[in-house]
């Protein structure tokens, strides 16, 4: 036995043999000796910590044999635990003795004791099944037995944020002890994320950073807190959750793979729904850091790559973008980037016509603006056509994020009196196809604009019929590139929503439509984009709204 410590052999043996004892005798015996000894007892624990801190497991093992037996017999002792100072400095003992990275036998039992330790500690039912005389022991201390244990949770919980939060640096005299001490307290929680009373230790941890380089956090830490967050197990707080995702990114990825398939295959009923979806995740709020933005963007590519361009996850990004653009704004405060800083390939230029509200537009101004978009884009294409595809794809991606500007330039070819329709068809065959030759551009121009002119004409022919419609539509599709085919869903279903002869035959034609062309998730897709968007607008688009509602929910029976 080490006597630098200033703790004696036979000062050890005596408050081992008394958690012996306290054990063994009767409940009322053992109440009364406790409370007589808990002065003595708490200075001693003082020692022993002082003792341990400065040591790894297998030190303290070789220090004090018995350690074990004494610790675990007073972290079972109702009335020890009971007691606010002597249970915290037991579970800052239990943190020294636990190895964050063990490097024996000896340290992985001791570790595991540890955790069932703790475990029985924090919790609410691990001292349920006591006897009535224990009962009685917490009804004097003016508590009901729940009362007891949410007390006991707290005393653990609180001692180790001040641990972590005040006390930490003068406890310890090295970076490398407190990055120890805090690795093994990672590693004490794993097994208890999911309990709602540890939130403010599990943020106190991610809220904490070493002076080091390296990550002084657990990954099979932050994976428990990032799985028990997905799961809607435990709430942390935003900043907590940004400070999970970016100290680990395959949690960030985790999070962001799925959300995205929950937004995918379940799919949502309404985009109000998948709104909702996505910003509960908290992945929007935590997009406005950069570095967490910049990995949104990278997946966000993938999922585009990976499906060529797929509507579905089309959608999914815009009503992410906006929901990030709404979280930015409502930080503003808080607000440390510009937007630039988010989209930092892109010319600003660009960037900030896109980010024009149309709200704020007349309609005149709003159809000038459409050309201005459309001209900046192909002046851009143009440049950059002449260096690499990826410098082209970069300028697609930063538009597919506000692809509002698509459903409106499409809305304008069938109904506006102006001129300028190619730049508007052009923004369209650009949306739905950026890598075309000039030939086939050209080609897919053509096809479009027969389509959009026999659109044009079937929006003034008097009684007009769904049968009339489908003829016309076969006809033009029959011909049509996947991408053309794309292109000309967009303008029908513009053409059902914006037209009065489109309102008169929409929900007759919308059924045969989506079945004959297997484009029902498409077509909901567009329904709802186009839906929640103009029903932000003017009071003259509610029965605009209404149908599109009630075109979803024909589709849904169809689904």
């Amino acid at each position: 036995m080490a006597e630098d410590s200033g703790i004696t052999k036979s000062n050890f043996e005596f408050w081992l043999h008394k958690a012996l004892e306290w054990g063994q005798i009767t409940i009322p015996e053992s109440q009364q000796d406790v409370c007589l000894h808990l002065p003595e007892l708490q200075e001693f624990l003082l020692q022993i910590y002082g003792a341990l801190k400065h040591t790894n497991c297998t030190g303290a093992v070789q220090k004090f044999p018995l350690i074990g037996q004494l610790l675990g017999r007073l972290c079972w002792n109702p009335f020890v635990v009971g007691h606010d100072e002597c249970q915290k400095i037991l579970m800052w003992c239990l943190c020294c003795l636990y190895s964050g990275e063990p490097q024996n036998p000896v340290e992985l039992k001791a570790n595991s004791w540890i955790q069932i330790s703790l475990c029985h500690l924090l919790s609410l039912s691990g001292l349920g099944h006591h006897d009535g005389d224990i009962d009685n022991f917490i009804t004097t201390l003016g508590l009901t037995s729940a009362d007891y244990y949410v007390k006991l949770v707290e005393n653990v919980v609180s001692s180790l944020v001040t641990e972590l939060s005040r006390n930490w640096f003068n406890r310890f005299t090295s970076q490398q002890s407190i990055s120890l001490r805090v690795r093994s307290v990672c590693l004490l929680c794993v097994p208890l994320v999911n309990l709602p009373d540890i939130t403010p230790l599990l943020e106190a941890l991610l809220s904490y950073h070493g002076d080091g380089t390296e990550e002084v956090l657990h990954c099979e830490f932050l994976e428990a807190v990032n799985e028990a967050i997905l799961q809607k197990k435990i709430s942390l707080s935003e900043s907590a959750v940004v400070q999970l995702w970016l100290r680990h990114l395959p949690s960030l990825e985790k999070a962001l793979l799925q959300n995205f398939r929950c937004l995918i295959s379940g799919q949502p009923s309404s985009l109000e729904e998948m709104i909702y979806l996505i910003t509960s995740s908290l992945l929007p709020q935590a997009s406005c850091h950069p570095a967490i933005f910049g990995t949104t963007e990278e997946f966000f590519k993938n999922a585009l790559l990976e499906t060529d361009g797929a509507l579905e996850v089309m959608t999914v990004m815009q009503v992410f973008t906006r929901c990030f653009l709404q979280a930015y704004q409502e930080n503003n405060e808080q607000r440390k980037f510009p937007l630039k800083a988010y989209f930092p390939h892109n010319p600003h230029s660009l960037l900030r016509a896109f980010l024009r509200q149309p709200s704020d537009l007349p309609a005149a101004g709003l159809h000038q603006h459409l050309i201005h978009i459309a001209e900046m884009l192909k002046a851009i294409v143009k440049t950059n056509c002449m260096r690499s595809s990826s410098n082209l794809f970069d300028i697609w991606f930063l538009f597919i994020h506000f692809g509002e500007w698509a459903d409106m330039a499409a809305e304008h070819l069938l109904v506006s009196e102006a001129e300028s329709s190619d730049a508007l068809l052009w923004l369209l065959v650009f949306y739905y196809d950026p890598n075309d030759e000039n030939q086939q551009r050209s080609q897919t121009m053509l096809e479009s604009r027969s389509l959009c002119e026999h659109l044009i004409t079937l929006s003034r022919t008097p009684a007009l019929s769904a049968r009339d419609l489908l003829v016309a539509v076969n006809g033009e599709l029959s011909r049509k590139q996947p991408a053309t085919k794309e292109l000309a869903v967009h303008l029908i279903i513009s053409f059902l929503l914006f037209t009065a002869n489109g309102h008169a035959i929409a929900r007759e034609f919308i059924t045969h439509f989506a079945v004959t062309y297997g484009e029902v998730s498409r077509i909901s897709s567009l329904l709802s984009r186009i839906a929640h968007r103009v029903s932000q607008l003017e009071v003259k688009y509610q029965r605009t709204v209404k149908l599109a509602n009630d075109l979803l929910q024909i589709l849904k029976s169809v689904g």
